[in-house]
């Protein structure tokens, strides 16, 4: 008979008392192996360590105690028609009740004479003490009080699998497979940062002794998180910096000279030309650039990327630039074309909606090295996408691409430079993250003669001021925006943006009032925008489809409808389409904020027009997770850190990351920790081959 030997890979079935109704439970928590089951940590913790009798209980105040049932009632409230479930119970020395609302089936758990243990919080109600909606455990006779006099942890809840099952298979899990965890950080950086062993930790986050060993623990797995994160991003870097093949090294020349001094019509803010040097003396290098280049919404990025392409053609190779909408890759077209044509320099656009004998005669000017630049869509990584020699590829509005994507636009040329753009301030603890192996510019203020955009919010009562508002504008020969919430593609949102554009027609048909979303056809798109850019529409009613580099600079006033339904970053964004030229701007949030978070949103985007101050605001109130939209296969998915309390661990832990990188890229040193990278981020920012 052979003997299965325990592996952390091992599908959680294996775990003692996982059967397979309980496999699919931990499956709706993300655990499918024992290794998931051990890496589920608590999400919080009650001290259970004081036993309360019940004649002692206090209002305000968590407790513990042990009783027996004394009676059930479960009855349906008169007002709110709401199913209560009243439990008495007894301990000998006082009385108390406990109250659940809406939890079926549960008065079939308790019967009189059972013996349970509570925890939860005390209120007084007609004098009766009682607990509300505690946690509980049905006792047996012969069961002892250690255990349940402890820190317990509480761990993430999914339907059908109580805490007390759960913490069961965990401990079970803890005593079979943690011994086979192995410990991947060197001991020199443990006793450096002065950190626990990998499995003091394990032991500790699930079952604290102390507060203070539980504060080591999470140090310890906190900086675990950091690190191998940091380290993945450092060998991507490494990778991206050290090709087959050498980048080419492109100087500025005639055409940069020409254009700054003859076409240029404006002074570069110091923002940008830090931002060009940066760019400039990374493409002189043979090391391939890896950059991001952020700057606010209106900040200048697309004269600082239209130098970038000029010096590449300095250098007699090719530049391509990349879109993540045809709306955007035909904009830049008709913005950066006439610069080129001035310049004798052949361009051309290639976007999906090309017709077949157009976009073969594109791949053949790029593959002779007759077409010197392209500006396009996602058709720029057709398979008959071919160079003569790319030397710079730019990717704006990088955080709607994926890495794939990216690495597979470098796979167009020998090694090209990389320069992706974001108009989407990111703070500087996600850029740590999400774009931790590239070098950043950031491009600060604004150009000069911006007068701003006084931004207000109001309620939907008030839409009768807000027309008028918008009429008195209109009689000035200004232009607006009127944006109705699209969340998701769907009918009724569609709905809501056409029923508003013929209201609005109604009301201001004399202006012109044009309609744009995403589900229109290119060409009844490119209209609406053309007539909107020529001053035939007034009023453009869209969707967040304007969100990304609709380059529409006259536009002077935008109005939000249910602006709650929008994170800051988002609604910054679109803010950022106003208030381009000479004229001050005026944004105008139409909402009803129901919540105290929806409420400290919708007063910090009103109170600064900094994108880099409100994206941390959205940090703050919204996590990592929904910011800025930048989410990328697990990059900022973390058990237990936290990018706003442990932002001193995650520099320490990205210098150490690096340094150790640094000295042996290919981490061959240290097997362990370069096996635990791969494993846990190998997939997720493309170390390995990916089928």
């Amino acid at each position: 008979m052979t003997i299965r030997r325990a592996d952390l890979s091992d599908p959680v079935r294996f775990v003692k008392g996982v059967g397979p109704s309980r496999e699919r439970q931990l499956a709706n928590l993300g655990v499918f192996t024992a290794e998931d089951l051990l890496f589920l940590f608590p999400r919080r913790y009650e001290d259970r360590r004081t036993l309360t009798p019940l004649s002692s209980l206090r209002p305000g105040t968590a407790t513990t105690v042990i009783a027996r049932v004394v009676a059930v009632e479960k009855r349906t409230t008169a007002k709110k028609q709401l199913s209560l479930t009243t439990v008495l119970i007894s301990d000998g020395q006082g009385m108390a009740k406990a109250v659940w609302f809406n939890r079926v089936g549960l008065e079939n758990t308790f019967r009189s004479g059972l013996r349970v243990a509570l925890f939860g919080k005390v209120e007084l109600r007609n004098g009766v003490p009682q607990l509300v909606a505690p946690e509980f455990e049905v006792l047996e006779e012969d069961d002892g009080e250690e255990e349940l006099l402890s820190i317990v942890p509480l761990y993430p809840a999914t339907a059908g699998l109580h805490q007390k099952t759960l913490r069961r298979i965990v401990r079970t899990a803890l005593e079979e497979y943690l011994p086979l965890l192995e410990e991947f950080l060197p001991v020199s950086l443990r006793e450096r940062r002065r950190l626990c062993e990998l499995t003091e930790a394990m032991r500790e986050i699930h079952y604290p002794t102390s507060r203070e060993n539980w504060k080591t623990a999470r140090r310890r797995l906190v900086f675990d998180e950091f690190f191998l994160l940091q380290a993945g991003l450092a060998l991507r870097r490494n990778r991206a910096e050290k090709p087959l093949e050498r980048a080419p090294s492109l100087v500025r020349g005639h055409f940069v000279e020409e254009y700054m001094n003859r076409f240029l019509p404006f002074v570069l803010t110091e923002g940008q030309r830090s931002a060009v040097e940066d760019i400039l003396s990374d493409m002189e290098r043979t090391a391939p650039m890896n950059r991001l280049l952020q700057g606010d919404v209106g900040s200048g990025k697309t004269v600082v990327a239209l130098i970038a392409l000029l010096a590449a053609l300095d250098g007699e190779c090719q530049g391509a630039l990349l879109a993540p909408t045809e709306i955007l890759a035909r904009q830049h077209f008709l913005r950066l074309s006439p610069v080129f044509t001035a310049l004798g320099i052949p361009c051309a656009l290639l976007t999906g909606s090309l017709g077949v004998k157009e976009k073969k005669e594109v791949y053949a000017g790029l593959e002779s090295g007759e077409i010197a630049v392209v500006i396009g869509t996602h058709a720029l990584f057709s398979e008959g996408v071919s160079f003569a020699r790319l030397g710079l590829a730019i990717v704006d509005e990088q955080h709607r691409f994926g890495v794939l994507q990216k690495h597979t636009f470098r796979a167009k040329g020998s090694a090209p430079h990389v320069l992706v753009m974001t108009a989407t301030p990111i703070p500087r603890t996600l850029t740590l993250t999400v774009y931790g192996d590239l070098s950043v510019s950031v491009i600060s203020g604004m150009p000069p003669g911006r007068k701003g955009v006084k931004t207000s919010a109001v309620s939907p009562k008030k839409l009768p001021a807000v027309l008028r508002f918008l009429k008195e504008r209109f009689h000035l020969g200004e232009r607006a925006y009127w944006i109705c919430p699209l969340i998701e593609e769907s009918d009724s949102d569609l709905s809501a943006a056409t029923a508003r554009f013929e209201e609005l027609s109604a009301e201001f048909g004399a202006y012109g009032v044009g309609l744009l979303h995403g589900r229109l056809p290119l060409a009844e798109k490119e209209r609406a925008m053309e007539d909107f850019r020529s001053g035939v529409t007034r009023l453009l009613v869209s969707t967040t489809v304007v969100e990304v580099g609709v380059d529409v600079p006259e536009p002077t006033v935008m109005v939000v409808e249910d602006a709650v339904r929008f994170g800051l970053s988002q609604l910054h964004q679109l803010r950022g389409r106003i208030g381009r030229g000479n004229a001050e701007g005026f944004c105008i949030l139409v909402c009803t904020p129901s919540t105290p978070e929806s409420r400290q949103r919708i007063e910090a985007f009103c109170s600064s027009d900094d994108g880099f101050a409100i994206a941390e605001a959205d940090l703050r109130l919204r996590g990592p997770g929904e910011v800025c939209g930048v989410r990328q296969s697990g990059v900022t998915d973390f058990r237990i850190a936290d990018l706003l309390k442990d932002q001193e661990i995650l520099r320490l832990a990205r210098a150490e990351a690096f340094a150790l990188v640094g000295e042996d890229p290919e981490l061959r040193n240290t097997p362990l920790l370069a096996e635990r990278v791969f494993h846990v981020l190998g997939r997720s920012l493309n170390l390995v081959e990916t089928a």
